[in-house]
């Protein structure tokens, strides 16, 4: 390693077992490593983007900041789900995807050395992301049961202390399920208040709860709304992954802040899928046509969870995935993943390197294949493991 701001970023895993997969060319084999979903984007975005091909202004490095179009739908929509009001030129710019709004922000706002608090298990993206930045994280963590995940509201709020820049929170949490709600935002609010503490808030899924309740968003409180930088993207709930478009918004000064690290940085966005993401943002059924996807993605879940019920799994109350604890197996992570690989033939990510709990735990993705395929899990877990 020739630079010491690599020397504690380990990766995230999914490349390795992603790449053995697409190696592997076999059409029986279950992917369930990658956040990939095969649920089709909207229509509406896929017309956007076929337009967009003969359109000369799609083909620019301008508006810098990102199309106006696009920062107008954005704002809208976190205003809509926030309760408040966002100004499209000032209060919102766009980026390559929510990962790289994370970065962007974490830049602008995170001295080398200050403390960033995440919760654990955690997606191994954000925490490395939070170490290329110079940040150093604090962990708080989930526990895990049967039914699913709780973080401890207080014990959260304990961790911001005076060497705090930021608390970084994703809802539902990536790759847990995690859903965090008001009680954490409030317990939040005084603590961040206290140590003057940014909250960057990752919406990527926020629509993605199986409790069919809407989001909890952070700066729908009075005492959050001025600290809360929120970074949303396509790729999840909108399925625009390849699309690499992204937003934040928060209060003006520092959106400024991030915009000069994103044309420092990444310089643009995609031309092509801006005005895509926007027609989807701004459809009329855009709240049906998540909550559709939603509920295909909960039928899923509750097929591979329902397959696994004699198994350590940890039951997602949102998102993508769930991760089941491999040390009731007396395995560990690795050796579960090679063992369903090979014998099984299902393709699954150890947890190293996410969070400091990460070791114990295997994610399985249930987004990206569909029921029929994951009511044959058991029977693959059998031949793996017994």
């Amino acid at each position: 390693m020739t630079v010491s701001r690599l020397r504690d970023i380990p990766g995230i895993g999914v490349n390795v077992i992603g790449d053995k997969a697409d190696a592997a060319a076999d059409p029986q084999l279950l992917r369930l490593e990658n956040l990939d979903t095969d649920i089709r984007p909207p229509q509406v975005a896929l017309a956007a983007t076929r337009a967009a091909v003969d359109d000369d202004d799609a083909n620019s490095y301008l508006p810098f900041q990102g199309h106006r179009s696009l920062r107008a739908a954005a704002a809208r929509h976190v205003g809509r789900i926030a309760g408040r009001t966002y100004d499209p030129g000032t209060e919102c710019v766009s980026v390559a995807g929510g990962l790289n709004g994370i970065l962007n922000t974490l830049l602008a706002t995170v001295e080398p050395g200050q403390e960033v608090v995440l919760c654990d298990p955690v997606y191994a993206g954000l925490v490395n992301r939070v170490r290329l930045a110079g940040g150093v994280p604090r962990f708080v963590p989930a526990v895990g049961a049967t039914d699913g995940w709780t973080l401890d509201p207080e014990r959260l709020a304990a961790a911001v202390g005076p060497q705090t820049a930021a608390v970084l929170m994703m809802g539902p949490v990536m790759p847990t399920g995690l859903v965090l709600d008001d009680r954490h935002w409030s317990a939040l609010a005084a603590a961040c208040e206290r140590y003057d503490a940014w909250l960057i808030y990752d919406a990527a899924m926020e629509r993605i709860r199986f409790d069919g309740l809407g989001p909890s968003h952070p700066a729908a409180r009075d005492d959050l709304a001025a600290r809360t930088i929120t970074v949303g993207s396509a790729s999840k709930e909108l399925r625009l992954i390849g699309w690499r478009v992204g937003w934040v918004t928060g209060p003006a000064a520092i959106v400024a802040d991030i915009a000069l690290v994103g044309l420092t940085n990444v310089v643009c966005q995609v031309g092509l899928a801006q005005d895509a993401v926007a027609a989807a943002l701004n459809a009329p059924d855009a709240d049906a046509d998540v909550a559709a996807a939603t509920q295909e993605w909960r039928l899923r879940a509750h097929v591979a969870l329902d397959q696994l019920a004699n198994y350590p799994v940890i039951a997602p109350q949102g998102g993508w995935s769930f991760l089941i604890d491999t040390r009731p197996l007396g395995l560990t992570p690795a050796r579960l993943s090679h063992l369903l690989f090979e014998k099984g033939r299902v393709a699954a990510t150890p947890m190293n390197g996410w969070g400091p709990s990460g070791e114990h735990f295997l994610r399985l993705v249930f987004a990206n294949e569909p029921s029929a395929r994951l009511a044959g899990l058991r029977d693959r877990f059998r031949a793996a493991i017994g």
